[in-house]
């Protein structure tokens, strides 16, 4: 690892401390030591499925037009349920301090649409809404020395206006990884999240399970942050990588994998919504730029002025207002065909001396 990607990741650090609740530290830890050893069952809106493989069957319902397509919908249209889904992918490992050697866990906290409009925070185990569904789905990647909960007002967010949002915790770079993060382990996890979206669509295809007829399997997005976003962006665009359920990537200061190949964002893959800040100093502009210039339309650039690594999608909430509008819109835009969205999303864009929205379509 270069000396520059280490000043960076002890950057990363440093800022994350300020934004990491304890509480929620705590919780994740149980969750990831009991995703070892847990048997299949669900209690509490934590759900153990059974050992699946790589090799399962996936069966997906046949799409309905207009079910959901054209319809405007508000962020605050839904309450949110969450429940967290022991993943173990048993065709690969990972090896804990002392050197043992085991199936690589990949425990994924889910936030769904729930009839129960107006509740506050995520409410474990909630009875999901089906009434509007299936809902679109999007695949979130946390960033490196830390845990999907920082970014609980963005999810939520995109939750309440009618989505299915999963945020899998990668095994050696979330912030309380056994031995500390790894950032040794980046290349692993776009494997990481195509194995959560395998996952996630054979529970959906169950007859029983939280999940069950509740993601529309035809419209995935992926986003992420930081390193997550470095791991959005292969799963979305890298050839060796490329998921192809994948209809829309949302990149949040990310960049390409720095020990993997550079490659170059090919036509016809999905529509790209990449967000900057111009002061940020662990992802600078520039590694935006350097996938984001080239890359064939539809394309869009948030640039958020002034506005640092993480604070625009954690602490920051003038910028992070934006950024849930902006993210929405273009999500409604290309997953549910909401034609309106466009112009919101243009809208949203533009707030003079917080943000600009660049935009080819």
């Amino acid at each position: 690892m270069s000396s520059q990607r280490q000043r960076q990741r002890q950057l990363r650090r440093r800022q994350v401390v300020a934004v990491t609740a304890l509480g929620a530290v705590i919780a994740v830890v149980v969750l990831f030591v009991v995703s070892l050893i847990s048997p299949a069952r669900i209690r509490r809106g934590v759900y153990h499925p059974p050992p699946h493989s790589r090799g399962h069957t996936v069966k997906t319902r046949a799409h309905q037009p207009g079910s959901r397509a054209g319809r405007a919908v508000s962020a605050g249209t839904y309450g949110v349920g969450v429940v967290t889904l022991h993943l173990v992918d048993r065709t690969r490992t990972v090896t804990l301090p002392g050197g043992q050697v085991v199936p690589r866990p990949v425990t994924t906290v889910v936030d769904y649409p729930t009839p129960r409009i107006g509740a506050s925070g995520d409410i474990a185990g909630a009875q999901p809404t089906h009434a509007d569904g299936p809902f679109p789905l999007i695949i979130f990647g946390h960033g490196f020395d830390i845990l999907p909960s920082v970014y609980g007002r963005l999810l939520r967010y995109w939750t309440s206006a009618g989505f299915v949002v999963a945020a899998p915790i990668f095994p050696l770079e979330n912030s309380q990884a056994p031995g500390g993060p790894d950032e040794n382990d980046l290349p692993n996890q776009p494997n990481d999240m195509r194995f959560v979206i395998s996952s996630l669509l054979h529970l959906d295809a169950q007859r029983n399970g939280p999940l069950k007829g509740l993601i529309d399997t035809h419209q995935i997005a992926v986003a992420g942050q930081s390193d997550g976003g470095d791991t959005a962006l292969a799963l979305a665009y890298d050839p060796s990588r490329r998921d192809s359920h994948l209809q829309a990537a949302v990149i949040l200061s990310g960049a390409e994998i720095p020990m993997l190949p550079a490659f170059k964002i090919p036509a016809g893959g999905p529509p790209l919504l990449a967000t900057q800040g111009t002061a940020d100093d662990i992802n600078l502009p520039s590694a935006t730029a350097a996938y984001f210039n080239p890359a064939p339309p539809p394309k869009y650039l948030l640039q958020l002025l002034g506005g640092s690594h993480l604070g625009p999608y954690s602490t920051d909430r003038t910028q992070l207002r934006v950024v849930e509008r902006v993210t929405t819109a273009f999500l409604q835009y290309y997953l549910d065909s909401d034609r309106a969205a466009m112009h919101d999303m243009l809208s949203a864009g533009h707030v003079s001396g917080v943000a600009r929205l660049q935009a080819d379509p």
